[in-house]
């Protein structure tokens, strides 16, 4: 056989260990990968022209299914291609599987094209790196990449989850003989049998006696995926037993009358004396990273007495707030279950079953109502023409019940973490919040998009846009994408922080003026296209753009960043002048 019979059975090796779905970047050195994979019978594989597009096309995809994807690339820069997307999913904890081809290392530094040095090329961003050999004469050869591919696999669904790369050194020849055919061989695969810890039961009652012994209790919830069996236990701790439930639209925690949702609003420059009427005596707190400013400013100014983070491992100590004084090694659903459960009981025994819901939490609750109110004056505040912040909180109000939202960095995600979004719509809220970049957002709702027959809506600035619109090259687009894109012709959150406003240099150096629009974009792509520039408009759209269809859609609206910046620092002023000083 002209292609080697290892190479081949790699991919047979994916779909033993339940990987279903494969990114191919077209490429030469890469050939005998992709024929490997493109001829199996149990793979679906996505072909993107655009590496640094594959790689968040994959997040998105990975993100949905909950399993690994493997990227297949070529060799040299094509491979430095992938690290933006590479570097979200590392630190977004998302399964990756790259399989760079390679040229055998020996060529290294002889002047050969498309030659450069890939082994350890991501560094600290991926889990582990692998090299596999160039010659497979041994018999040790199978042995060593069937062990490779089991455990970097077994790796990057490990907790916390992440990518891991394979680089494939690759000699001539590259592709079959005519007539030749492929035959996946029988191999083996190595299950790792994983196990949750168990806290012993003298250090669970310690926890237990801390609670006690704390009377202001907080939980606050970072990124994380929709559970709605997570958001039932949260909302037993606040209604049950008094606790405030701290969260953001990224966190997926909803807008409700229970949990604080406009914390970044009323925690903006709060006075000493009101600042310690919010504090925990004991904070907990699960999920990855925080949005908003506000929220993180205020735990480190005024940190709980303890703290206590939830997360499965315990190889890094995440820190977030500078208050740490507990890291617990438990999945934070079935821990939160636990622990209700045990204090509930330990109430009944006591015979304490009265209502807990005392004035920590209805402080917490009557200044995140109070911010409600003074969000939605701001953003329905006729005097102002379509922005960027009311037409978000449209598209929040009309989103179908049960779709995916992906936010996209920069100024979208803030305004939709402004705005919340209700419980009863039960959306599923996305967003490269790892690194938080703007390069990948649009990729990366294709890939979810890709994945699931739910409406997958993206909500996405101009400069995001067409800094990735390669994400729509690669057709077929799936019809269930719809893509709201937010055109003020500007980096226009240059205008709302306050360094960059205030300097002469703010638009040549910091924002990005183009003039261009996505109508061409959409059309090369196949994508329906509509543009509106009033509210009326849009409001009159979005109905018909959000039914499903046969083609992805791209509703396009043109805002003045003027007007946004206007509307955002009246914002600010009211929350100075009237919101603060009430607290």
């Amino acid at each position: 056989m002209a292609i080697l019979q290892a190479v081949v059975n790699i991919a047979e090796i994916l779909h033993q260990k339940d990987i279903t779905d494969v990114v191919v970047c077209p490429g030469s050195r890469s050939a005998p990968l992709t024929l490997a994979v493109a001829r199996h019978p149990r793979l679906r594989v996505r072909v993107m022209a655009d590496e640094r597009s594959a790689g968040f096309v994959a997040v998105g995809m990975a993100q949905q299914s909950k399993r690994p994807v493997a990227i297949i690339c070529t060799s040299g820069s094509a491979v430095y291609n992938l690290a933006p997307a590479v570097s979200e999913a590392y630190f977004q904890q998302v399964p990756l599987l790259l399989l760079t081809a390679d040229r055998p290392h020996e060529w290294l530094y002889q002047q050969d094209g498309q030659t450069i040095e890939q082994v350890g090329i991501f560094g600290n961003q991926v889990k582990r790196g692998y090299d596999l050999p160039a010659d497979y004469s041994h018999p040790d050869a199978r042995w060593f990449i069937e062990r490779t591919l089991n455990e970097a696999i077994t790796l990057s669904r490990l907790s916390p989850a992440g990518p891991v790369h394979i680089n494939v050194p690759l000699r001539e020849p590259f592709y079959p003989t005519t007539g030749e055919s492929f035959t996946y061989e029988k191999v083996r695969t190595i299950d790792v049998l994983t196990a949750q810890p168990v806290l012993a039961p003298e250090t669970w009652h310690q926890l237990l006696d801390a609670w006690d012994r704390n009377e202001r209790i907080l939980i606050a919830v970072g990124q994380m995926p929709y559970d709605p069996a997570l958001l039932a236990i949260l909302k037993k701790f606040s209604d049950e037993l008094g606790v405030p439930v701290v969260g953001e639209s990224t966190g997926n925690i909803p807008a409700n009358d229970v949990f604080i949702t406009k914390a970044d609003t009323f925690l903006s420059g709060l006075s000493e004396s009101a600042g310690q009427g919010f504090r925990p005596d004991l904070l907990i707190t699960l999920g990855n990273s925080f949005l908003t400013r506000n929220l993180k400013t205020f735990f480190r100014q005024y940190p709980a007495r303890q703290h206590w983070h939830l997360q499965p491992t315990t190889d890094r100590i995440t820190d977030s707030f500078q208050s740490l004084t507990t890291l617990i090694p438990a999945e934070p659903r079935p821990f939160l279950e636990k622990l209700f459960a045990d204090l509930d009981y330990q109430r009944f025994l006591q015979g304490d079953d009265e209502d807990e819901t005392g004035g920590f939490l209805t402080h917490w609750q009557r200044a995140d109502r109070q911010a409600a109110k003074l969000v939605q004056q701001t953003v329905s505040d006729t005097t102002y023409p379509l922005t960027d912040w009311s037409a978000v909180q449209l598209v929040l109000e009309q989103l179908p019940t049960g779709s995916v939202l992906h936010l996209a960095n920069s100024m979208p995600v803030r305004y939709a973490s402004l705005c919340g979004i209700d419980e009863r719509k039960h959306v599923s809220v996305w967003g490269n919040r790892g690194v938080s970049g703007i390069d990948g957002c649009l990729s990366t709702a294709v890939g979810a998009a890709l994945m699931t027959d739910q409406l997958v809506t993206l909500l996405i600035g101009d400069v995001a846009f067409f800094y990735d619109r390669n994400a729509l090259w690669s057709a077929p687009i799936p019809p269930n994408l719809r893509i709201v894109l937010l055109n003020n012709d500007s980096g226009h959150i240059f205008r709302i922080i306050d360094g960059p406003s205030r300097q002469p240099e703010l638009e040549t150096y910091f924002e990005t003026p183009h003039g261009y629009t996505a109508r061409r974009t959409a059309e090369d792509a196949g994508v329906a296209y509509q543009s509106c520039d009033t509210l009326d408009s849009l409001r009159s759209l979005l109905p018909v753009f959000f039914q499903p269809g046969q083609t992805a859609a791209l509703l396009e609206l043109t805002t003045d960043k003027h007007a946004n910046q206007q509307q955002f620092s009246h914002y600010k002023e009211h929350v100075n002048a009237q919101f603060t000083k009430q607290l």
